[in-house]
């Protein structure tokens, strides 16, 4: 079962998020973050075809460039605790397709167990000049 969701301006609230806990696994070490949400892959999509707002944006919210990289998989989204640690629990964009539509069934499994099993298709990755020095946040 699904649910149609439009909250505009949500998606790129979320992925300045995502960039935020990007930024932090990177420093300390850790793989970059897996993108699960098909309705904020868009919007990142959406920002990657204007470099300079998506290089301005990266900056901003990871302090440093980031690159959109192809990472398929499926499995434990194991940054959702991070994200809940600094911003609560995740809002359902996070399980919302392209179209807008929510899938219920992992927004309930999510909710009961907190976890997220899920697929993705991209990443961040560090970009051309992720030498800047990382932006004091915040967040």
């Amino acid at each position: 079962m699904s649910t149609a969701i439009t909250k505009s301006g949500i998606e790129l609230d979320e992925l300045g998020k995502f960039f935020t806990i990007t930024a932090r696994r990177i420093d300390a070490g850790q793989a970059a973050p897996e993108m699960f949400s098909a309705a904020i892959d868009m919007a990142w999509h959406r920002l990657v075809n204007d470099p300079a707002a998506h290089e301005a944006f990266a900056v901003q919210h990871a302090g440093r460039r980031l690159t959109h990289v192809e990472s398929a998989g499926v499995g434990f989204i194991s940054w959702v605790s991070t994200y809940e640690e600094v911003y609560g629990p995740l809002p359902d964009i996070w399980f919302t397709d392209a179209d807008g539509t929510v899938d219920t069934e992992a927004q309930a499994r999510y909710r009961e167990k907190g976890e997220v099993w899920a697929e993705w298709r991209c990443s961040p990755a560090p970009g051309d000049g992720d030498d800047l020095t990382p932006a004091t946040t915040t967040r």
